[in-house]
């Protein structure tokens, strides 16, 4: 069994300050393997607020893992977006910007999505996914981690990440099962997998672990728990208008029959009516 705790989306220097202590407590408990972080630590990618992201984060207990997303390179110094985007990054979070992690049964794999170009939009550039493919385990859970989701739900605005469904598609014939992502601050992954053509890769899009955005709602983040086909994920919800993290709501997965479905536990009591539901590209 393997847990991961997936954050994205801290945002410091724009962050919920109180509620920084409580998500320190709720990570360090977790009882993770490894913490992955699908970017946007900064709010503006300024040194001080990378300093303040390094601290938060070297007081995580658990082994780390960071990719960049698009508010962590400058957005209005333009010479440095353009010359030398992630230094401020680097310097902060380390110079990989695309660590690959083994943990337990699963190994991670990072992917630079940010366009420095580009103020939100993102990329998945020539010949990464190639590289991610050449790096896949096929004896273990091969989780994709990266800023920009692969996909939208069909009421996202914002525009996809360049070369995004080609991505996806080649992921998931290559093997890959499961692709973190956050920049919507919005939770999608039952949703996601019901409308996906790609029912072989389960996408986690995580909302923000602190940014202090009121229109957000809330803060959250999660730990998936991975044994064998088996995922559960614990997801940790604090509403903008309380102190602290709600008791986790869970949702399970199963990967038995070669594509993922979500699925009632058996030790957990069926809700009259409930079924399990089995997502296809029919």
């Amino acid at each position: 069994m393997t847990r991961i705790v997936h954050l994205s989306d801290l945002h410091f220097g724009f962050h919920r300050a109180a509620l920084a202590e409580p998500l320190l407590a709720r990570v360090n408990g977790a009882g993770a393997d490894l913490v992955v972080v699908t970017g946007d630590v900064t709010h503006r990618g300024r040194s001080g607020q990378y300093a303040q992201a390094a601290a938060f984060l070297s007081r995580i207990r658990a082994p780390l893992m960071v990719v960049p997303g698009n508010h962590d390179v400058p957005l209005y110094n333009l010479a440095v977006r353009y010359l030398a985007p992630y230094a401020g990054f680097r310097r902060a979070m380390g110079r990989d910007l695309v660590p690959v992690r083994q943990a337990g049964g699963a190994r991670v794999l990072g992917l630079n999505s940010v366009d420095p170009f580009a103020v939100q939009r993102g990329i998945i550039r020539t010949g990464e996914i190639g590289r991610l493919i050449g790096r896949l385990d096929p004896l273990a859970t091969n989780i994709v981690a990266l800023h920009h989701p692969l996909e939208h739900l069909a009421q996202v605005d914002k525009e996809l990440a360049r070369r995004a469904p080609q991505a996806l598609a080649r992921l998931e014939r290559a093997g890959a099962q499961i692709v973190l992502s956050g920049h919507l601050h919005v939770w999608a992954t039952g949703a996601m997998l019901e409308q996906t053509a790609h029912p072989g890769v389960l996408q986690i899009q995580a909302g923000t672990a602190l940014c202090g955005r009121l229109s957000d709602r809330q803060n959250e983040f999660a730990v998936l728990q991975i044994d064998g086909p088996m995922l559960t994920i614990e997801r940790h919800i604090a509403p903008m208008d309380e102190p602290d993290f709600r008791p986790p709501e869970y949702e399970h997965f199963s990967r038995e029959s070669g594509i993922w479905v979500a699925h009632q536990p058996p030790e957990t009591p069926i809700v009259p009516g409930a079924t399990e539901t089995a997502f296809s590209t029919a």
